[in-house]
This record gives structure tokens, C-alpha cells and sequence, in this order.
């Protein structure tokens, strides 16, 4: 316990004083990093699953991609370094929104409760900022916990200092249902583009080519209490600013069949990538839990039974 309080003081300090430094300085880190990262981050991993993903694309294009997405890698890095000190007029310069307006105007008391899905785009961190946008709004997320509880701390502080509450996945459903029982208007943003493990996969999409298992609780959750679903699309304008439109996925998710809104919500992720793919995570390994194995492993399980 004193070491992780140690780890994260010592962390937070530095992070900070670096977060102070002007602007085109943090991106001269980023670029003199980039080509380092490069070389010895996941360049194999990154390469196949472009290759994989874009079997149209010749060997030109792949490479311009790549190129592009490790320079916007780097500066992501340094970008939610400079989080730690941005003031709100400098967030919300930086990040802006539209759509939320609208999507708002679809609360009520009887539904207070408004689920967001979004995907590992362009600055998804700056994203808990929206609390800026709407003061009177409940905006939380749901995170996946970091295994250094010092770094996990680190993160946790850093996207809730906009106002927000971060919810950990295991707690998620409790949470939110709690959230709509006591009628406070909420909104939610939930990653949906990541693996799930074996045990929490229950249906496959495609993606990119692929089939792609999927998280569905945003579906479920949304199922259960019959509250509105939007879709966060993420832009960037130019280097360091970046945009987020909701748009509506399943305003009655009572009425849409089983496993429709995540589908759909794949597909409006695809379609974003497509005309971004740099602004991707392209190191995370999408899709090594295959829909063959995933079937082999319920055939068995049966059989035990």
C-alpha cells in the first residue's frame, strides 16, 4: 500500500511538470519518439492486422497507414500527459461535441438514464470532458481496472477531475441500474471495441474482415431498462483537436433483436475506421479468440453436461 501511494505520487509529479510544457514542445516529444516506437512497439502485431483488415490495400498504402497511426499513437501518449494540467477553456477548445444536445432531449424521468457506445478512436480519454458540455448531467464510464493499482489510481483521478464518475466493469450493471432506480439523469460511456475473454463471450460480429467476438452488455443493460442507445463517432479536425457526434443506434432497444444494436454499433465503428484507420488502436490484439475456437469450447462444454 505505502509503495503503490509512493509509485503514484512520485508518477503524478512528474506527469505533471511534464503536462506544462507548451504545446509544440509535447509534440516535438511525440515526433521524436515515434520512429522508436515504431520499430519496438507491436510492429508485427500492427502490420498483420492491417494486412488482415485491408486485403484491398496494396503494400503502399498499408505502409502509409501504419506510419500515420504510430505518429498518432505517440501522440496520444503525450497528449493525455498534457491532460493532467488543461484548464477547462483549454479541453474544451481541444475536444468539442455535437449531438449531445439532441440526445439529451431524449431524457425524462421515466428513462433517466442514456448508454454511449464508442471505440478506441482518435482521443477516447479526452471524451469524460463532455461533463464540461453538460453541467447537469450525471456523466460517468465504465473502465477496465489497470493491474498497477498506483497506474490504475492515476488514470481514475485523471478522468474523473472533469466532474465525472468512472465505474469499473464488474460493477457496471449494479451501478447503472442503481443509477436509473434513483432517476438521476445519466450518461454513459461504455468501449465496446475491445476482446472480451473466453468466459464473457456470447456472440460474434464482423469487423474489418473478421469475426470479431464483442462485448454485449451495453446491449443487455440497455435491454433491461429499455434506455435510449447512441453511437459516439470520433474525428480530428487537425493535430490536437478532436470532435465527437452522437448519433441515434437503438432509441427502443426492447423492440431490436437480440444482438442487433451491437451489430450495428460494429458496423458504424467500421465505417469510422475506414475513413480513419489511423486514428485506431491498432496494438491491441483483436482477434486471437477465434468464432471456431469459441464454438469448439461451447461444443464441449455441452458434452460435459
Amino acid at each position: 500500500m505505502a509503495l503503490n501511494k509512493i509509485t503514484y505520487t512520485i508518477t503524478y509529479a512528474v506527469l505533471y511538470t511534464l503536462s506544462l510544457l507548451p504545446w509544440k514542445i509535447i509534440y516535438l516529444i511525440s515526433d521524436m519518439a515515434t520512429p522508436i516506437v515504431r520499430k519496438y512497439y507491436r510492429r508485427e502485431i500492427v502490420r498483420r492486422q492491417l494486412r488482415e483488415s485491408f486485403p484491398e490495400k496494396n503494400d503502399e498504402e498499408l505502409e502509409t497507414i501504419e506510419r500515420n497511426f504510430y505518429r498518432h499513437f505517440c501522440d496520444l501518449f503525450v497528449e493525455i500527459i498534457k491532460q493532467f494540467s488543461m484548464s477547462r477553456e483549454e479541453i474544451m477548445q481541444h475536444m468539442t461535441f455535437s449531438g449531445h444536445e439532441e440526445m439529451m432531449s431524449q431524457c425524462n424521468p421515466q428513462q433517466p438514464l442514456m448508454l454511449v457506445m464508442l471505440g478506441h478512436m482518435a482521443n477516447w480519454e479526452w471524451v469524460a470532458s463532455l461533463q464540461y458540455w453538460l453541467p447537469r448531467v450525471h456523466c460517468t464510464q465504465v473502465y477496465h481496472p489497470l493491474y498497477n493499482k498506483a497506474f490504475d489510481r492515476l488514470f481514475i483521478n485523471l478522468r474523473q477531475q472533469y466532474g465525472g464518475e468512472t465505474i469499473k466493469m464488474r460493477q457496471a450493471v449494479r451501478r447503472l441500474l442503481q443509477l436509473h432506480h434513483e432517476g438521476r439523469i445519466t450518461v454513459c460511456g461504455m468501449i465496446a471495441d475491445q476482446q472480451p475473454k473466453w468466459d464473457a463471450i456470447h456472440h460474434f460480429s464482423t469487423l474489418l474482415n473478421h469475426d470479431s467476438a464483442v462485448f454485449v452488455g451495453t446491449e443487455q443493460i440497455a435491454k433491461k431498462v429499455g434506455c435510449k442507445v447512441y453511437y459516439a463517432s470520433m474525428t480530428q479536425p487537425r493535430r490536437g483537436y478532436y470532435h465527437c457526434h452522437f448519433t441515434p443506434l437503438a432509441l427502443n432497444p426492447k423492440d431490436e433483436p437480440d444482438y442487433n444494436i451491437t451489430d450495428r454499433y460494429m458496423q458504424m465503428l467500421e465505417a469510422d475506421i475506414q475513413d480513419s484507420p489511423e486514428l485506431w488502436l491498432w496494438t491491441h490484439i483483436r482477434w486471437s479468440r477465434t468464432k471456431q475456437q469459441w464454438e469448439e469450447r461451447q461444443k464441449q462444454e455441452r458434452n460435459k453436461k
